[in-house]
């Protein structure tokens, strides 16, 4: 039995290579690792590899270089229609919220005919219709939470936003001899309003007179810079 190994996208489809037709709903156009029987009644094995979403006029390439062409089968489906766009728009919305496939159309919406899809659009002030067509709807986009390797091309590492108060070498250079015992247990970064008592304008220090002593167990050494 011949494989289909790989898919080729409806621009590079030549109708001469084209030997048979697939016809599929749009549940079955994400199929692999099965075996399909196409219009003509030429039989093959599904073998990609990875599951890959099959769209009307694609083709599965044969092991021997002919092609089985996707046609999208026709499917019954709800026709939704509204005398003003903001409810088609409003409606479209829900939809996505609840992650309904849907094709969109410059003046109406295709949905899968469903009881309960039907009382929503009613619900949404739109009028529909139950019609047999082929069903191509809109592409999903997964919105996932970012962070580090998403893919998104964002740079997600958590950076210290201090705000532009980035003091780590702010030039005062304490020499306390004690390896700093003011470690303040937090280690947070020093900047205006941090609440450590050191006044930290960009002025040359000229001997402020900090009397450290207590608060920071400096013990009343100067700050010579």
């Amino acid at each position: 039995m011949l494989r289909a190994t790989s898919v080729l996208r409806k621009a590079a489809v030549k109708a001469e290579r084209v030997v048979d037709t697939l016809p599929l709903g749009h549940r079955d156009r994400a199929i692999n690792g099965v075996t399909a029987r196409a219009t003509g009644g030429l039989e093959f094995a599904i073998s990609l590899d990875k599951a890959t979403v099959l769209n009307d006029g694609d083709a599965l390439k044969l092991e021997d270089g002919t092609l089985v062409q996707i046609k999208a089968a026709p499917e019954s489906l709800l026709e939704i229609r509204a005398e003003k766009p903001l409810r088609l728009v409003r409606l479209a919305w829900h939809l996505g919220g609840h992650h309904v496939p849907a094709e969109m159309t410059s003046d109406a919406l295709y949905v899968p005919n469903d009881a309960a899809l039907g009382e929503l659009v009613r619900g949404q002030g739109c009028s529909m219709t139950v019609v047999e067509r082929p069903f191509q709807p809109e592409a999903e986009v997964h919105h996932h939470a970012h962070g580090d390797d998403c893919g998104c091309g964002h740079d997600h590492h958590h950076h210290d936003h201090s705000h532009g108060h980035d003091h780590a070498p702010h030039g005062h250079d304490h020499a306390h001899g004690d390896k700093q015992e003011h470690d303040h247990k937090q280690q947070h970064a020093h900047g205006e309003g941090c609440g450590c008592g050191h006044d930290h304008h960009g002025h040359g220090h000229h001997d402020h007179g900090h009397g450290h002593g207590a608060a920071h167990g400096h013990k009343g050494h100067s700050h010579d810079h």
